[in-house]
């Protein structure tokens, strides 16, 4: 399966080969967002695509009655600007069909809660897709995927727990998957499971952390295994990758907030800054 890129070429649904003819590869988390358009809306990520993501990462929740849409969880009260304690879990699909998404101010925006299946057809074959939280849903999440062939489209990522492991050899096991870790030793223990692991999403607290050293990315790439960091602040009480972030970028130093991750190997950087972050790797030659 290929899909077409801005620059008009097309690439293989295989991670490694995306980047060796990218070199680096965006990740838009959850889409690209701001001003009027909400995150996890339809509009996001077709604004991402747009904008030259090879990556967009989205989250899913299910209905009261099973169906699955687009929302964090647990975020509703920013995100659609309901009473907080009020979940769209807890809600009929044919209520939250009839919800709008709140765009940064927390108005109500002519965007819709995208139902996932919408999502899955909007940009199948488009683009590679991360479902984030795959193990809250995984039946039915990965129903829909096989509904449309799209395995080789979608990454799966978790943390080193067994049940959650478990959910994906049983639900995914033929779909790419990256390791969640800050731990060294959780990268010989993901070898005994039987699913398709093709790489790791590294985090770290300080660039003397172990699992961030040149030797361990090498010896990664060594073993076949494509590298994701993150760039994004999520929260700055947790941080994902010292001070190699969009913030640092943004506020003046882009080699240290995103050429520090292309300088050390990595192969993916996942931003919430898409366009400033592309116009920066094409401009020092990082990406192509």
């Amino acid at each position: 399966m290929f899909f077409k890129q801005p620059g008009g070429f097309e690439v293989n649904f295989d991670l490694k080969q995306t980047i060796r003819e990218k070199k680096v590869l965006l990740a838009a988390h959850r889409g690209v967002n701001g001003g009027n358009i909400p995150c996890n809306s339809l509009a996001c990520y077709l604004i991402a695509l747009n904008q030259g993501a090879d990556i967009i990462e989205m989250d899913v929740q299910n209905s009261l009655d099973g169906e699955l849409f687009m929302m964090h969880p647990h975020m509703e009260s920013v995100h659609v600007g309901l009473p907080r304690g009020e979940w769209i879990d807890n809600m009929p699909a044919a209520k939250i069909r009839a919800l709008h998404l709140a765009n940064q101010d927390i108005t109500p925006t002519q965007y819709p809660i995208a139902a996932f299946h919408e999502v899955l057809d909007a940009l199948n074959g488009k683009c590679y897709l991360n479902v984030d939280k795959f193990w809250q849903n995984p039946k039915a999440i990965a129903a829909e995927i096989r509904k449309r062939g799209m395995q080789d489209q979608v990454i799966v990522k978790s943390s080193y727990r067994s049940n959650v492991l478990d959910i994906v050899e049983e639900y995914a096991a033929d779909m790419p998957f990256l390791l969640v870790t800050r731990n060294v030793e959780d990268l010989e223990n993901i070898r005994n499971r039987k699913i398709r692991y093709v790489g790791v999403e590294i985090l770290w607290t300080r660039d003397t952390d172990p699992l961030c050293q040149p030797e361990v990315i090498d010896a990664l790439h060594r073993d076949g295994k494509v590298v994701w960091g993150n760039s994004i602040i999520y929260n700055y009480k947790d941080i994902l990758s010292a001070d190699h972030t969009d913030d640092v970028a943004l506020l003046g130093d882009p080699d240290r907030g995103w050429g520090w991750f292309c300088e050390h190997g990595f192969d993916i950087i996942q931003t919430d800054w898409l366009l400033a972050c592309n116009d920066y790797l094409k401009s020092r030659g990082y990406r192509k």
